[in-house]
């Protein structure tokens, strides 16, 4: 059996995810027109529970899409500070409806709610005055549900907090629903589909209603959209509904049996990240979808395309870069566009308003929905960064508004990636950027020179790097090593993704020959990635165990850098590594390969640049030549040999202009001359392309059409990732079954005895 507790907290460590930050805490209010009919009604039950009700309403309130009623139903509160509180809740908006009425439990009160509902409601979310949604969460649903008609009901993952704390992502399938409910309550459900089977229509108290709604529309044949987001959050009190409904389980299970007799098919739900894009002509508008408005809030307010929300140097710029900006004058709306297990969406989406278009919507609706963003939101900037379907949508966007200036921000060259990669991507479509940025001057020069791109449209602006996090003196060395058991005299850091691009098998080979001369060092390697079983066996064999320490990723990086002496970047490939920057921050000088701008920031005070010697397009070549291995060795010699002459000169490179504060400063001035000063031949540019939209659009289609067998796999990297396979569910089905039988688990346990682990390991 597993131990459940310790499934979660591996998983949450996993997802790197802070409970601490959930929606509500404070009404913050999005600035909206107040003149729509509510398409949506939410049902929010309430009984004598003042204390958490008020977080539970802001929540709603901070909606990003504003056409819903909050219809609180009290179910005959008797406390007089809850009523009083029902009733400062009721002033706080418009929408918000109190009804009260005799207590009969929340399933009554949810089915109550729902009759009293206005009639221009499609559709109904289920909401407990304990629980919080996200807020984007409605406009997330409504346009899963008006984009996929044919299903009833749309759901996100969720996210257990207070006394338990976990996160629950499920495949949703209906033959395991008549075993076990996976869905919490919260839902938006079509209004015809929950009237269809008669609402909830149990008003016996604590017996797994919700569950038995799901089975009720399950026996008609009808199914989900599951939204692979943390939507909402799960208040998980000692004393709740869930835990009175399992000292009531007898009786829960009766009604559950019963529903489950009346369910004859197996339906499958429509789940994200999916791809199923076949040459689909765009359809840029959808008029059946409500268009809002909000009011103009006197921002500047930038739609930022981005690939997804994990972390490396380009998505710490993303990162650094929103959260420099002065709330009071910039406003940021993310949208990505590749299936990613993103672990720092909560880091986003402190400083943004964020929506991951695989998440609840196909690659054919992504056009309308970022046209509605645009208009919703007032946007007055369009920045995209390493989105290659971002790229190919840019034409468009120019076309439809020729006023809205944009820029992009290149962090490399890969000609091992469709020779150039996103620098192809950017000056493919120079034609409508008005600004191009890269992270090195010799990106910017390469963007000039082999892409003959204008030198007034393209400037370099460096990442930098937090000062005041990554300092030397906020950590004591000595503990540190005792921490990592670290007892050689010298050590040598290597930080990075174990991948091709970072050649960690040519450390192997610098390794065996610094051995030759030296054997009072150690290698720290921080990072994972697909050659990380190879680089720890490559060490092995080499009998190189005693100078190789593997600590696996590592969250406060500063840590690791303050017990190196130097860092080790041996890359084929690189913009500028933000390594470089964090290392050189913590007064610890850098051995790198010539590549990108790493020249740029390593000078001869402060590290070693070694000429790279292998060909980029021999990425996956595993023979170096003894002379780029014999400059590594002597490079770092030579560092060991000076070690305080290069210490002392590290930290004071960044501060002389290699800060994040100078980056976000750079960028603020660039953002408001484009705005003040747009480029008037990309207007022009654009208003040509508006007669031509229909190009523009196929262009669309053609890089979807190209992308497809990618997003595929990257859609199967991110199932697999959690458990996501329907072959893996029809295998868990038959070992459940299997178990049941006693005579197959007499066989388990004989063949444990017998010591044939093979089997016993399929169980």
């Amino acid at each position: 059996m597993i131990d459940i507790k310790t499934y979660w907290e591996k998983k949450m460590k996993k997802n790197n995810f802070n409970f601490n930050l959930q929606p509500g805490k404070q009404l913050k209010k999005f600035n909206f027109r107040n003149d729509y009919e509510p398409l949506i009604t939410i049902i929010m039950p309430f009984y004598n529970d003042k204390d958490t009700i008020e977080q539970s309403v802001y929540s709603v309130l901070n909606q990003t899409f504003p056409a819903f009623e909050l219809l609180i139903i009290d179910d005959g509160s008797e406390d007089k500070e809850s009523l009083k509180k029902l009733s400062e809740i009721e002033e706080l908006d418009n929408r918000i409806q109190v009804l009260h009425k005799e207590n009969g439990g929340a399933s009554k009160a949810r089915d109550f709610g729902v009759k009293q509902s206005c009639k221009s409601s499609k559709y109904i979310v289920f909401l407990d005055s304990d629980d919080l949604i996200e807020p984007t969460y409605l406009e997330c649903a409504y346009w899963t549900l008006e984009t996929h008609k044919e299903a009833s009901w749309a759901y996100t993952d969720s996210i257990g907090f207070e006394d338990v704390e976990y996160l629950w992502n499920k495949w949703f399938d209906s033959e395991k629903m008549k075993r076990e409910n996976d869905l919490v309550i919260t839902s938006m459900v079509k209004k015809e589909s929950f009237l269809g089977v008669n609402g909830f229509d149990i008003y016996e108290k604590n017996v797994y209603e919700d569950w038995n709604l799901w089975l009720k529309l399950i026996a008609k044949n009808e199914f989900p959209v599951r939204m692979n987001f943390y939507g909402c959050w799960y208040r998980r009190k000692k004393e709740s509904e869930l835990n009175r409904a399992r000292a009531n389980n007898k009786r829960a299970m009766e009604i559950i049996s019963e529903t489950n007799k009346t369910i004859n098919n197996v339906v499958e739900a429509i789940q994200f990240p999916k791809n199923d894009f076949n040459w689909d002509i765009i359809n840029d508008k959808c008029e059946d979808i409500l268009q809002v408005k909000r009011k103009d809030n006197g921002k500047i307010n930038i739609l930022m395309i981005i690939p997804w929300m994990v972390m490396g140097g380009a998505d710490k710029y993303n990162i650094d870069f929103i959260k420099g900006l002065d709330k009071q004058k910039y406003e940021i709306t993310i949208v990505t566009t590749e299936p990613a297990v993103n672990v720092y969406r909560q880091e986003y989406k402190e400083s943004a308003t964020v929506y991951d278009l695989t998440t609840f919507l196909e690659t054919k609706d992504w056009v309308p929905f970022i046209n509605y963003i645009i208009n919703k939101n007032n946007i007055n900037l369009i920045f995209n960064t390493n989105s290659e379907l971002g790229y190919a949508m840019l034409p468009y966007l120019k076309a439809k508004y020729p006023q809205i200036p944009i820029i992009d921000y290149v962090h490399m060259e890969e000609w091992y990636n469709r020779n150039g990669g996103y620098s192809r991507d950017s000056s493919g479509v120079s034609d409508v950027i008005d600004k191009t940025l890269t992270c090195n001057e010799n990106s910017t020069q390469i963007l000039i020179n082999h892409f003959g791109r204008k030198k007034e449209e393209v400037k370099t602006v460096y990442i930098g790097v937090d000062e005041k996090k990554f300092n030397p003196d906020n950590y004591n060395k000595d503990k540190l090593l005792e921490k990592f058991n670290i007892d050689k005299k010298y050590v040598i850091g290597f930080i990075c993704r174990i991948t091709e691009q970072k050649r960690p098998l040519l450390l192997v080979e610098i390794a065996k020959k610094l051995r030759k001369t030296r054997n009072d060092f150690v290698i720290l390697v921080a990072g994972t990635g697909n050659l990380f079983n190879k680089l720890k066996s490559k060490v092995a064999t080499n009998g190189l165990n005693g100078y190789f320490k593997f600590i696996g990723n590592i969250e406060e990086t500063q840590k690791f850098y303050k017990v190196c002496d130097l860092t080790i970047n041996c890359s084929i490939k690189e913009g500028l590594a933000l390594t470089s920057y964090e290392s050189l921050a913590m007064g610890i000088p850098v051995i790198s390969s010539d590549v990108g701008g790493q020249k740029e920031l390593i000078n001869s005070e402060t590290g070693i640049i070694v000429p790279l010697l292998q060909d980029e397009e021999d990425i996956y070549d595993e023979e170096y030549s003894d002379e780029e291995i014999n400059l590594y060795v002597d490079g770092i010699n030579k560092i060991i040999n000076n070690l305080s002459k290069y210490k002392s000169k590290c930290r004071e490179r960044i501060l002389n202009g290699f800060t994040i504060s100078h980056m976000q400063s750079e960028m603020k001035e660039i953002i408001n001359n484009v705005i003040e000063k747009p480029n008037k031949e990309k207007i022009l540019n654009g208003q040509a392309l508006t007669r031509n939209i229909n190009v523009c659009k196929e262009l669309i289609v053609q890089k979807f059409a190209q992308n497809k067998e990618k997003y595929r796999w990257q859609c199967e990297q991110y199932n697999n990732y959690y458990g996501f396979n329907h072959n893996n569910y029809k295998w868990q089905l038959f070992k459940e079954k299997m178990w049941r039988h006693r005579w197959y688990r007499i066989m388990i346990k004989i063949l444990k005895k017998m010591g044939i682990n093979k089997i016993i390991k399929l169980h």
